[in-house]
Protein backbone atom coordinates (compact mmCIF):
# COMPACT_ATOMS: atom_id res chain seq x y z
CA UNK A 1 0.00 0.00 0.00
CA UNK A 2 1.30 3.45 -0.91
CA UNK A 3 1.54 5.81 1.86
CA UNK A 4 0.95 9.31 1.53
CA UNK A 5 0.32 12.14 4.06
CA UNK A 6 -2.90 13.93 4.39
CA UNK A 7 -1.19 17.51 2.99
CA UNK A 8 0.25 16.26 0.10
CA UNK A 9 -2.87 13.93 -0.98
CA UNK A 10 -6.35 15.56 -1.69
CA UNK A 11 -9.49 14.69 -0.23
CA UNK A 12 -12.74 14.82 -2.19
CA UNK A 13 -16.48 15.87 -1.30
CA UNK A 14 -19.45 15.91 -2.83
CA UNK A 15 -22.32 18.70 -2.62
CA UNK A 16 -25.32 18.72 -4.60
CA UNK A 17 -27.60 21.54 -4.84
CA UNK A 18 -30.90 21.49 -6.18
CA UNK A 19 -35.04 22.50 -5.71
CA UNK A 20 -36.06 18.87 -5.31
CA UNK A 21 -39.96 19.48 -5.53
CA UNK A 22 -42.13 18.81 -8.71
CA UNK A 23 -45.23 19.47 -8.85
CA UNK A 24 -47.83 16.52 -9.88
CA UNK A 25 -46.52 14.52 -13.03
CA UNK A 26 -43.54 16.04 -13.11
CA UNK A 27 -40.45 14.60 -14.59
CA UNK A 28 -37.38 16.74 -14.90
CA UNK A 29 -34.90 17.00 -12.30
CA UNK A 30 -32.40 19.41 -12.13
CA UNK A 31 -28.99 19.56 -9.84
CA UNK A 32 -25.39 21.44 -9.29
CA UNK A 33 -22.95 18.46 -8.24
CA UNK A 34 -20.12 21.11 -6.36
CA UNK A 35 -16.76 18.52 -6.51
CA UNK A 36 -14.48 19.90 -4.23
CA UNK A 37 -10.49 18.73 -3.52
CA UNK A 38 -8.72 19.81 -0.71
CA UNK A 39 -5.35 19.14 0.73
CA UNK A 40 -3.30 18.48 -2.20
CA UNK A 41 -0.23 21.14 -1.56
CA UNK A 42 -0.97 23.22 -4.50
CA UNK A 43 -1.66 26.83 -5.38
CA UNK A 44 -3.17 28.59 -7.91
CA UNK A 45 -6.30 26.72 -7.98
CA UNK A 46 -9.65 28.38 -8.31
CA UNK A 47 -11.62 29.46 -5.66
CA UNK A 48 -13.04 26.77 -3.36
CA UNK A 49 -17.20 26.50 -3.47
CA UNK A 50 -18.58 29.52 -1.93
CA UNK A 51 -22.68 29.22 -2.37
CA UNK A 52 -25.61 31.03 -1.30
CA UNK A 53 -27.94 28.17 -0.69
CA UNK A 54 -27.40 24.80 1.59
CA UNK A 55 -26.48 21.86 -0.48
CA UNK A 56 -29.39 19.29 0.17
CA UNK A 57 -26.80 16.06 0.09
CA UNK A 58 -22.83 16.48 1.40
CA UNK A 59 -20.39 13.26 1.38
CA UNK A 60 -16.88 13.21 1.67
CA UNK A 61 -14.24 10.76 2.04
CA UNK A 62 -10.63 10.15 4.40
CA UNK A 63 -8.23 11.53 2.47
CA UNK A 64 -6.64 9.39 -0.56
CA UNK A 65 -4.09 7.79 1.54
CA UNK A 66 -5.64 5.11 1.79
CA UNK A 67 -6.22 4.16 -1.57
CA UNK A 68 -4.13 1.47 -2.45
CA UNK A 69 -1.27 1.76 -5.22
CA UNK A 70 -2.40 5.57 -6.18
CA UNK A 71 0.37 7.49 -7.33
CA UNK A 72 1.22 11.23 -7.54
CA UNK A 73 4.14 11.77 -9.87
CA UNK A 74 3.70 13.10 -13.36
CA UNK A 75 5.16 13.54 -16.88
CA UNK A 76 3.98 16.11 -18.91
CA UNK A 77 5.01 16.75 -22.93
CA UNK A 78 5.25 20.37 -24.35
CA UNK A 79 4.78 20.80 -28.17
CA UNK A 80 5.91 23.42 -29.74
CA UNK A 81 4.89 24.88 -33.42
CA UNK A 82 8.08 25.50 -35.45
CA UNK A 83 5.87 25.86 -38.83
CA UNK A 84 7.35 28.36 -41.02
CA UNK A 85 4.79 31.41 -39.74
CA UNK A 86 6.69 31.04 -36.09
CA UNK A 87 9.17 33.28 -37.94
CA UNK A 88 6.41 35.96 -39.01
CA UNK A 89 7.86 37.87 -36.70
CA UNK A 90 11.20 36.34 -35.91
CA UNK A 91 10.20 37.23 -32.17
CA UNK A 92 7.52 34.60 -31.80
CA UNK A 93 9.59 32.02 -32.38
CA UNK A 94 12.32 33.69 -29.35
CA UNK A 95 9.17 33.83 -27.28
CA UNK A 96 8.26 30.10 -27.85
CA UNK A 97 12.02 29.10 -27.11
CA UNK A 98 11.87 31.35 -23.77
CA UNK A 99 8.45 30.32 -22.91
CA UNK A 100 9.49 26.77 -23.59
CA UNK A 101 12.69 27.36 -21.28
CA UNK A 102 10.44 29.01 -18.19
CA UNK A 103 8.23 26.07 -18.53
CA UNK A 104 11.22 23.72 -17.84
CA UNK A 105 12.11 25.83 -15.30
CA UNK A 106 8.76 25.04 -13.33
CA UNK A 107 9.02 21.47 -13.73
CA UNK A 108 9.00 19.39 -10.02
CA UNK A 109 12.42 17.48 -9.15
CA UNK A 110 11.76 13.86 -10.57
CA UNK A 111 8.94 15.05 -13.39
CA UNK A 112 9.15 13.13 -16.68
CA UNK A 113 9.34 15.48 -19.43
CA UNK A 114 10.09 15.73 -22.92
CA UNK A 115 9.72 18.66 -25.83
CA UNK A 116 8.77 17.87 -29.08
CA UNK A 117 8.78 20.24 -32.20
CA UNK A 118 5.86 20.40 -34.28
CA UNK A 119 5.72 21.12 -38.20
CA UNK A 120 3.94 19.13 -40.39
CA UNK A 121 5.66 16.52 -38.48
CA UNK A 122 6.47 16.12 -35.01
CA UNK A 123 10.23 15.54 -33.91
CA UNK A 124 12.01 14.96 -30.55
CA UNK A 125 13.78 17.57 -29.50
CA UNK A 126 14.76 16.55 -26.25
CA UNK A 127 15.76 14.20 -24.81
CA UNK A 128 15.20 12.38 -27.56
CA UNK A 129 15.31 8.23 -28.27
CA UNK A 130 11.67 8.23 -27.71
CA UNK A 131 12.31 8.10 -24.16
CA UNK A 132 11.51 11.11 -21.30
CA UNK A 133 14.22 12.57 -19.27
CA UNK A 134 13.41 13.07 -15.35
CA UNK A 135 13.91 16.75 -14.24
CA UNK A 136 16.56 17.79 -12.21
CA UNK A 137 19.25 20.52 -12.33
CA UNK A 138 21.09 18.97 -15.21
CA UNK A 139 18.02 17.81 -17.40
CA UNK A 140 16.93 20.91 -17.40
CA UNK A 141 20.00 22.94 -18.38
CA UNK A 142 20.61 20.24 -21.44
CA UNK A 143 16.62 20.67 -22.51
CA UNK A 144 17.11 24.74 -22.56
CA UNK A 145 20.74 24.06 -24.49
CA UNK A 146 18.50 21.91 -26.92
CA UNK A 147 15.65 24.74 -27.01
CA UNK A 148 18.65 26.61 -29.28
CA UNK A 149 18.34 24.25 -32.12
CA UNK A 150 14.22 25.21 -32.31
CA UNK A 151 13.83 26.89 -35.82
CA UNK A 152 10.55 28.19 -38.05
CA UNK A 153 9.79 26.15 -41.17
CA UNK A 154 7.62 23.51 -42.81
CA UNK A 155 3.66 23.31 -42.32
CA UNK A 156 1.42 22.54 -39.55
CA UNK A 157 -0.12 18.89 -38.80
CA UNK A 158 -1.19 18.70 -35.02
CA UNK A 159 -2.45 15.38 -35.24
CA UNK A 160 1.17 13.83 -35.69
CA UNK A 161 2.59 15.91 -32.45
CA UNK A 162 -0.27 14.98 -30.37
CA UNK A 163 0.30 11.07 -31.70
CA UNK A 164 4.12 11.50 -30.41
CA UNK A 165 3.01 12.93 -26.90
CA UNK A 166 1.08 10.22 -26.89
CA UNK A 167 3.56 7.42 -27.33
CA UNK A 168 6.23 9.16 -25.06
CA UNK A 169 3.97 9.66 -22.11
CA UNK A 170 2.56 6.17 -22.13
CA UNK A 171 5.50 4.93 -21.82
CA UNK A 172 5.95 6.27 -18.42
CA UNK A 173 5.11 4.63 -15.36
CA UNK A 174 3.08 7.70 -13.95
CA UNK A 175 -0.21 8.83 -12.67
CA UNK A 176 -0.72 12.28 -14.18
CA UNK A 177 0.17 12.64 -17.72
CA UNK A 178 0.03 15.65 -19.14
CA UNK A 179 0.45 18.07 -22.37
CA UNK A 180 1.40 21.27 -23.25
CA UNK A 181 0.77 22.50 -27.02
CA UNK A 182 1.81 25.97 -28.67
CA UNK A 183 0.41 26.48 -32.15
CA UNK A 184 0.31 29.86 -33.83
CA UNK A 185 -1.18 28.79 -37.43
CA UNK A 186 -4.33 26.67 -38.90
CA UNK A 187 -4.03 22.85 -39.60
CA UNK A 188 -3.66 23.01 -42.73
CA UNK A 189 -1.33 20.03 -43.48
CA UNK A 190 -3.51 17.32 -42.24
CA UNK A 191 -7.71 16.78 -42.28
CA UNK A 192 -9.80 17.66 -39.64
CA UNK A 193 -10.80 14.03 -39.51
CA UNK A 194 -7.20 13.58 -38.93
CA UNK A 195 -6.86 15.33 -36.62
CA UNK A 196 -10.29 14.02 -35.15
CA UNK A 197 -8.92 10.55 -35.17
CA UNK A 198 -5.56 12.05 -33.18
CA UNK A 199 -7.70 13.11 -30.26
CA UNK A 200 -10.47 10.47 -29.93
CA UNK A 201 -7.17 7.83 -30.02
CA UNK A 202 -5.26 10.43 -26.74
CA UNK A 203 -8.62 11.11 -24.96
CA UNK A 204 -8.47 9.46 -21.76
CA UNK A 205 -4.43 8.74 -22.32
CA UNK A 206 -3.56 12.30 -21.56
CA UNK A 207 -4.64 16.31 -20.82
CA UNK A 208 -3.70 18.82 -22.41
CA UNK A 209 -3.30 22.38 -22.17
CA UNK A 210 -3.68 23.78 -25.66
CA UNK A 211 -2.56 28.20 -26.72
CA UNK A 212 -3.01 29.89 -29.72
CA UNK A 213 -0.36 32.55 -30.17
CA UNK A 214 -0.78 35.67 -32.56
CA UNK A 215 -4.30 35.61 -34.04
CA UNK A 216 -3.36 33.34 -37.80
CA UNK A 217 -5.22 30.29 -35.64
CA UNK A 218 -8.21 28.82 -35.66
CA UNK A 219 -9.98 29.29 -32.30
CA UNK A 220 -12.39 26.06 -32.77
CA UNK A 221 -9.47 24.31 -33.73
CA UNK A 222 -7.38 25.34 -29.99
CA UNK A 223 -10.60 24.61 -28.20
CA UNK A 224 -11.59 21.83 -29.49
CA UNK A 225 -7.91 20.14 -28.52
CA UNK A 226 -8.48 21.62 -24.84
CA UNK A 227 -11.80 20.26 -25.10
CA UNK A 228 -11.01 16.75 -26.19
CA UNK A 229 -8.37 16.16 -23.81
CA UNK A 230 -9.76 17.62 -20.73
CA UNK A 231 -6.71 20.97 -20.73
CA UNK A 232 -7.52 24.12 -21.12
CA UNK A 233 -7.28 26.86 -24.01
CA UNK A 234 -6.14 30.39 -24.34
CA UNK A 235 -5.44 32.98 -26.57
CA UNK A 236 -1.73 34.56 -25.96
CA UNK A 237 -2.45 37.43 -28.73
CA UNK A 238 1.18 38.97 -27.76
CA UNK A 239 3.86 36.46 -27.95
CA UNK A 240 5.97 38.35 -25.33
CA UNK A 241 3.02 37.27 -23.08
CA UNK A 242 4.39 33.34 -23.96
CA UNK A 243 6.40 32.94 -20.90
CA UNK A 244 4.17 34.12 -18.04
CA UNK A 245 1.61 31.92 -19.49
CA UNK A 246 3.49 28.38 -19.63
CA UNK A 247 4.72 29.15 -16.08
CA UNK A 248 1.47 29.09 -15.25
CA UNK A 249 0.31 25.81 -17.24
CA UNK A 250 2.76 24.21 -15.72
CA UNK A 251 2.71 25.07 -12.60
CA UNK A 252 -0.88 24.24 -12.35
CA UNK A 253 -0.13 21.04 -14.23
CA UNK A 254 2.50 20.29 -11.10
CA UNK A 255 -0.41 20.88 -8.86
CA UNK A 256 -2.04 17.90 -10.29
CA UNK A 257 -2.24 15.32 -7.79
CA UNK A 258 -5.10 12.58 -9.03
CA UNK A 259 -5.62 11.55 -12.33
CA UNK A 260 -8.93 9.61 -14.11
CA UNK A 261 -11.40 10.70 -11.85
CA UNK A 262 -15.09 10.06 -12.93
CA UNK A 263 -18.17 11.78 -12.42
CA UNK A 264 -20.35 8.50 -11.74
CA UNK A 265 -24.45 8.53 -12.28
CA UNK A 266 -26.16 5.66 -11.20
CA UNK A 267 -29.98 6.10 -11.80
CA UNK A 268 -33.13 3.69 -10.73
CA UNK A 269 -35.20 1.79 -12.50
CA UNK A 270 -37.22 4.52 -15.03
CA UNK A 271 -35.08 7.52 -14.28
CA UNK A 272 -32.38 8.63 -17.17
CA UNK A 273 -29.60 10.89 -17.44
CA UNK A 274 -30.47 13.67 -19.44
CA UNK A 275 -27.12 15.58 -19.72
CA UNK A 276 -24.07 16.32 -17.69
CA UNK A 277 -22.15 19.17 -18.65
CA UNK A 278 -18.96 20.32 -16.15
CA UNK A 279 -20.46 24.57 -15.81
CA UNK A 280 -17.36 26.02 -13.75
CA UNK A 281 -15.21 27.20 -14.01
CA UNK A 282 -15.58 26.74 -17.63
CA UNK A 283 -18.83 25.40 -19.71
CA UNK A 284 -18.01 21.67 -20.89
CA UNK A 285 -20.13 19.33 -22.77
CA UNK A 286 -19.91 16.12 -21.20
CA UNK A 287 -23.16 14.08 -22.24
CA UNK A 288 -21.60 12.43 -24.99
CA UNK A 289 -18.64 11.21 -23.09
CA UNK A 290 -20.57 8.19 -21.17
CA UNK A 291 -19.25 5.22 -20.42
CA UNK A 292 -21.20 2.23 -18.91
CA UNK A 293 -20.60 1.71 -15.59
CA UNK A 294 -22.50 -1.37 -14.48
CA UNK A 295 -26.36 -1.69 -14.29
CA UNK A 296 -27.33 2.08 -14.69
CA UNK A 297 -24.58 3.76 -14.23
CA UNK A 298 -22.69 5.56 -16.65
CA UNK A 299 -19.00 7.66 -15.84
CA UNK A 300 -18.29 10.73 -16.93
CA UNK A 301 -14.46 12.16 -17.16
CA UNK A 302 -13.47 15.13 -15.19
CA UNK A 303 -9.22 14.44 -15.79
CA UNK A 304 -7.09 15.51 -13.36
CA UNK A 305 -7.24 17.27 -10.01
CA UNK A 306 -5.06 19.03 -7.67
CA UNK A 307 -6.62 21.46 -4.60
CA UNK A 308 -9.62 23.05 -6.39
CA UNK A 309 -13.27 22.82 -7.09
CA UNK A 310 -15.17 22.33 -9.97
CA UNK A 311 -19.12 22.64 -10.66
CA UNK A 312 -21.63 20.67 -13.11
CA UNK A 313 -25.24 20.60 -14.07
CA UNK A 314 -26.57 17.31 -13.94
CA UNK A 315 -29.93 16.74 -15.45
CA UNK A 316 -32.33 13.90 -14.61
CA UNK A 317 -35.64 12.55 -15.95
CA UNK A 318 -37.84 10.80 -13.82
CA UNK A 319 -40.56 8.58 -14.32
CA UNK A 320 -44.29 10.76 -13.70
CA UNK A 321 -45.59 10.19 -9.90
CA UNK A 322 -48.11 11.46 -7.64
CA UNK A 323 -48.05 13.72 -4.45
CA UNK A 324 -46.44 12.86 -1.76
CA UNK A 325 -44.25 10.64 -3.58
CA UNK A 326 -40.70 10.65 -3.28
CA UNK A 327 -37.40 8.68 -5.10
CA UNK A 328 -33.62 8.36 -5.13
CA UNK A 329 -33.05 10.44 -8.37
CA UNK A 330 -29.38 9.75 -9.03
CA UNK A 331 -26.60 9.28 -6.90
CA UNK A 332 -23.08 11.00 -8.22
CA UNK A 333 -20.16 9.94 -6.73
CA UNK A 334 -16.34 10.10 -7.74
CA UNK A 335 -14.37 7.21 -8.72
CA UNK A 336 -10.85 6.48 -9.75
CA UNK A 337 -9.69 3.10 -11.43
CA UNK A 338 -8.44 0.59 -9.19
CA UNK A 339 -4.52 0.27 -9.46
CA UNK A 340 -5.24 -3.48 -9.69
CA UNK A 341 -7.83 -3.51 -12.55
CA UNK A 342 -10.63 -4.16 -10.51
CA UNK A 343 -13.76 -2.14 -9.19
CA UNK A 344 -13.49 1.46 -9.36
CA UNK A 345 -12.64 3.18 -5.97
CA UNK A 346 -15.39 5.46 -4.60
CA UNK A 347 -14.28 8.99 -3.78
CA UNK A 348 -17.18 11.30 -2.52
CA UNK A 349 -20.82 10.84 -3.34
CA UNK A 350 -24.30 12.74 -3.26
CA UNK A 351 -27.34 12.34 -4.06
CA UNK A 352 -30.39 13.73 -5.82
CA UNK A 353 -33.51 13.83 -4.74
CA UNK A 354 -37.60 14.03 -6.40
CA UNK A 355 -40.14 15.09 -4.32
CA UNK A 356 -43.81 15.58 -5.75
CA UNK A 357 -45.72 18.10 -4.31
CA UNK A 358 -48.88 20.39 -4.46
CA UNK A 359 -47.47 23.20 -3.10
CA UNK A 360 -46.49 25.80 -5.74
CA UNK A 361 -44.31 27.83 -4.20
CA UNK A 362 -42.19 24.85 -3.66
CA UNK A 363 -42.61 23.52 -6.73
CA UNK A 364 -41.74 26.26 -8.69
CA UNK A 365 -38.65 27.99 -6.95
CA UNK A 366 -35.95 27.60 -8.54
CA UNK A 367 -32.38 26.78 -6.90
CA UNK A 368 -29.87 29.28 -7.26
CA UNK A 369 -27.14 27.47 -8.25
CA UNK A 370 -29.16 25.51 -11.08
CA UNK A 371 -30.50 29.11 -12.15
CA UNK A 372 -27.13 31.04 -12.56
CA UNK A 373 -25.34 28.34 -14.46
CA UNK A 374 -28.67 28.14 -17.10
CA UNK A 375 -27.78 31.34 -17.52
CA UNK A 376 -23.72 30.79 -17.81
CA UNK A 377 -23.81 28.13 -20.02
CA UNK A 378 -27.01 30.66 -22.09
CA UNK A 379 -23.81 33.51 -22.22
CA UNK A 380 -21.41 30.85 -23.45
CA UNK A 381 -23.52 29.49 -26.24
CA UNK A 382 -25.20 33.54 -27.56
CA UNK A 383 -21.82 34.76 -27.56
CA UNK A 384 -20.54 31.74 -30.25
CA UNK A 385 -23.62 32.30 -31.86
CA UNK A 386 -23.36 35.88 -32.02
CA UNK A 387 -19.64 35.80 -32.92
CA UNK A 388 -20.36 33.40 -35.86
CA UNK A 389 -23.26 35.75 -37.11
CA UNK A 390 -20.94 38.49 -36.96
CA UNK A 391 -18.55 36.81 -38.84
CA UNK A 392 -21.03 35.94 -41.80
CA UNK A 393 -22.45 39.49 -42.13
CA UNK A 394 -25.86 39.08 -40.44
CA UNK A 395 -25.47 41.97 -38.02
CA UNK A 396 -29.27 42.20 -36.87
CA UNK A 397 -28.71 38.78 -35.63
CA UNK A 398 -25.45 39.35 -34.04
CA UNK A 399 -26.66 42.65 -32.57
CA UNK A 400 -29.66 40.16 -30.40
CA UNK A 401 -27.18 37.55 -29.50
CA UNK A 402 -24.28 39.81 -28.23
CA UNK A 403 -26.94 41.94 -26.78
CA UNK A 404 -28.35 38.96 -24.59
CA UNK A 405 -24.50 38.32 -23.72
CA UNK A 406 -24.24 41.70 -21.99
CA UNK A 407 -27.57 41.11 -20.35
CA UNK A 408 -26.18 37.85 -18.67
CA UNK A 409 -23.05 38.95 -18.23
CA UNK A 410 -23.81 41.66 -16.04
CA UNK A 411 -27.04 39.81 -14.24
CA UNK A 412 -25.04 37.15 -12.96
CA UNK A 413 -21.61 39.43 -12.45
CA UNK A 414 -19.18 37.33 -14.83
CA UNK A 415 -17.41 41.20 -15.06
CA UNK A 416 -14.18 39.55 -17.45
CA UNK A 417 -16.69 38.39 -19.67
CA UNK A 418 -18.73 41.80 -19.99
CA UNK A 419 -15.03 43.45 -20.58
CA UNK A 420 -14.25 41.41 -23.24
CA UNK A 421 -17.97 42.12 -24.52
CA UNK A 422 -17.16 45.47 -24.25
CA UNK A 423 -14.82 45.27 -27.10
CA UNK A 424 -17.16 44.13 -29.39
CA UNK A 425 -20.07 45.97 -28.90
CA UNK A 426 -21.44 49.63 -27.61
CA UNK A 427 -23.10 48.90 -24.55
CA UNK A 428 -26.01 51.29 -24.23
CA UNK A 429 -27.99 49.56 -21.58
CA UNK A 430 -26.53 46.65 -20.03
CA UNK A 431 -29.36 45.52 -17.63
CA UNK A 432 -32.23 45.53 -21.05
CA UNK A 433 -29.11 44.41 -23.42
CA UNK A 434 -29.40 46.93 -25.33
CA UNK A 435 -25.91 47.03 -27.52
CA UNK A 436 -24.10 48.72 -30.57
CA UNK A 437 -21.80 46.50 -32.93
CA UNK A 438 -18.38 48.78 -33.02
CA UNK A 439 -17.45 49.29 -36.63
CA UNK A 440 -13.98 48.70 -35.53
CA UNK A 441 -13.00 45.61 -33.87
CA UNK A 442 -9.05 43.99 -33.67
CA UNK A 443 -8.98 40.08 -34.36
CA UNK A 444 -7.17 40.03 -31.08
CA UNK A 445 -9.98 40.87 -28.63
CA UNK A 446 -12.82 38.87 -31.14
CA UNK A 447 -10.62 35.64 -30.86
CA UNK A 448 -10.25 36.46 -26.72
CA UNK A 449 -14.02 36.58 -26.78
CA UNK A 450 -14.58 33.51 -28.68
CA UNK A 451 -11.73 32.08 -26.55
CA UNK A 452 -12.76 32.59 -23.28
CA UNK A 453 -16.77 32.38 -23.76
CA UNK A 454 -17.10 29.22 -22.00
CA UNK A 455 -15.61 31.04 -18.73
CA UNK A 456 -18.30 31.34 -16.06
CA UNK A 457 -17.95 32.49 -12.44
CA UNK A 458 -19.77 31.09 -9.69
CA UNK A 459 -22.82 32.35 -7.49
CA UNK A 460 -22.72 35.23 -5.70
CA UNK A 461 -22.60 35.28 -2.07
Amino acid sequence: MANFSKSNVPQFSVEVYQNEFLPEGGREVNAIVTVTSTGGGTSGGIPLAGASSSPSSVSSVSPMSSIPGQRTDAAVVVMVDCSGSMDYPPTKMRNARDATAAAIDTLRDGTAFAVVSGTHEAAEVYPGGGRLATADATTRARAKEALRRLSAGGGTAIGTWLRLADRLLGDADVSIRHGILLTDGRNEHETPEELRAALDACAGRFTCDARGVGTDWEVKEVTGIASALLGTADIVADPSGLAADFTRMMESAMGKEVADVALRLWTPVGAEVAFVKQVAPTVEELTGRRTEAGPRAGDYPTGSWGDESRDYHVCVRVPEAGVGREMLAARASLVIPDPAGGTPRPLAQGLVRAVWTDDMAASTSINPQVAHYTGQAELAHVIQQGLDARKSGDFDNATAKLGRAVQLAAASGNEDTAKLLAKVVDVVDAATGTVRLKARVTEADEMTLETRSTKTVRVKK
